[in-house]
């Protein structure tokens, strides 16, 4: 596949996001749960936002930047009042000054992709990763920054190490999928995204529909395409997406290149 038809399909896909929170550490470390929205590691909170007891926060952990519990507060206390960029610094100097926790390093890793970093996110994941310590969550958002890169094969090794940890995770189906999407290889990925689907979260999940739909159009399978999308989508949003998507196939070699990396 061409990286000009790839920069397509990342435009086009529907990611199962990777939820990250910063006051979530200890939580993560005694349960583990799906990265949907029962993730405990999210960020959402119908708590209004407190400035006073974040400045606080703040003025505490500038005096022991160390502190991975109150860094991790102050961090996300700052994501709440939408200051993702002050977030992002808190958390690379509680990275830095704490190099052998993994959880920490796998939090910030995911927020760098979420923050648009994901380069700068791979090393910092491989590490996390490297030391033993990484769980399921970890090895999906190495998976996911690798996709990113366009490092596909890596990226599909990392959601199979995931899976291995976190079997039938349909959060990791779904990017698996979609990473054998982006390499070339639609069959397979379509059969990831089925497989995903047929369980009963994953039945659930509208964004997994919604790629499998994408995958079936890339094929050029538009009826069968438009069924599956219109299970989530209204009518005018289906027909804009399958617009689309007939027109970037239309494009010069763009069906030989499905044809020829489909064909296995």
């Amino acid at each position: 596949m061409s990286t000009g038809l790839g920069k397509h399909l990342q435009k086009l896909i529907v990611p199962v996001v990777l939820a990250t929170s910063a006051a979530a550490l200890g939580a993560c470390q005694s349960k583990t749960a799906s990265l949907d929205a029962a993730d405990p590691m999210t960020t959402a909170s119908t708590s209004p936002v407190s400035f006073t007891k974040t400045a606080e926060l703040g003025n505490r952990w500038s005096k022991d930047q160390k502190n991975v519990e109150l860094g991790l507060a102050y961090a996300d206390g700052l994501e709440k009042m939408g200051q993702a960029n002050q977030q992002l610094n808190v958390l690379q100097t509680l990275a830095t000054q704490n190099p052998s926790n993994a959880k920490l390093q796998s939090i910030y890793g995911k927020k760098l992709i979420a923050s648009g970093h994901a380069a700068d996110s791979v090393p910092v994941l491989e590490a996390a990763a490297a030391s033993g310590d990484g769980d399921w969550r970890t090895y999906s958002a190495l998976g996911s920054a690798y996709d990113q890169q366009g490092q596909y094969d890596k990226a599909r090794e990392s959601y199979q190490k995931a899976l291995s940890m976190q079997p039938n995770q349909i959060s990791v189906l779904n990017n698996l999928g979609m990473s054998y999407a982006l390499g070339g290889n639609l069959k397979q990925g379509e059969a990831t995204l089925r497989s995903a689907l047929a369980l009963p979260a994953g039945q659930k999940n509208p964004r997994i529909r919604q790629n499998l739909a994408l995958v079936v159009g890339l094929q050029g399978r538009f009826e069968e395409s438009r069924k599956i999308a219109s299970e989530d989508l209204p009518p005018d949003q289906v027909e804009a997406n399958l617009a689309y998507l007939q027109k970037m196939l239309s494009q010069p070699n763009t069906w030989q290149q499905l044809s020829t990396t489909t064909a296995g």
